[in-house]
């Protein structure tokens, strides 16, 4: 469980970094279009936290239950960061909780892209939530890059040598 704990921890530091870097740009550059997936910073940001409510939601049955991928998440900045920041405590809050258990049960939801009913493990989607949140924040690093700001350094192993060594 130590394993998906860190992943919380993670990703809610990678966050703060992203996020503060965000905040130096303005709405125009944040809504510019990069090339991104979800095309700007604002959208990968917000699909980001409209992607973990809805696995949180599956996994929970708790919290906002968004119908759409594209979801806006959040009008403004601010909203969205403080948005971030709930989200990262609820899933901080259900990786403290997950037991080998809950990860070997089946676990049953169906996906808004094609609504047919899915069963599999909790594990396998668990370790899916934590690598898709990865992924896009890898695109929205892509994005600061286009609007010209300075890389980031997001690696794990960078969060477990300076504010995670306990899991080394």
């Amino acid at each position: 469980m130590d394993h998906y704990r860190m992943f919380a921890a993670y990703n809610a530091w990678a966050n703060t970094l992203l996020y503060e870097a965000a905040a130096d740009l303005t709405d125009e550059e944040r809504d510019r279009d990069t090339g991104a997936f979800f095309r700007s910073l604002s959208g990968t940001l917000n699909h980001l936290v409209t992607a973990d409510r809805v696995w949180l939601h599956r996994f929970t049955g708790q919290g906002p239950q968004p119908t759409s991928l594209d979801a806006r998440a959040a009008d403004t900045f601010a909203d969205l960061w403080a948005a971030r920041r709930t989200e990262d405590a609820r899933i901080t809050a259900f990786a403290e909780g997950l037991t080998p258990e809950a990860l070997a049960a089946t676990f049953h939801y169906s996906p808004i892209t094609k609504p047919e009913p899915v069963s599999h493990k909790l594990g396998p989607a668990v370790a899916h939530f934590f690598n898709h949140q990865t992924h896009h924040r890898g695109q929205a690093h892509m994005c600061l890059t286009v609007l010209g700001r300075p890389s980031l350094s997001l690696d794990m192993i960078y969060f477990l040598r300076s504010a995670a060594p306990v899991y080394l």
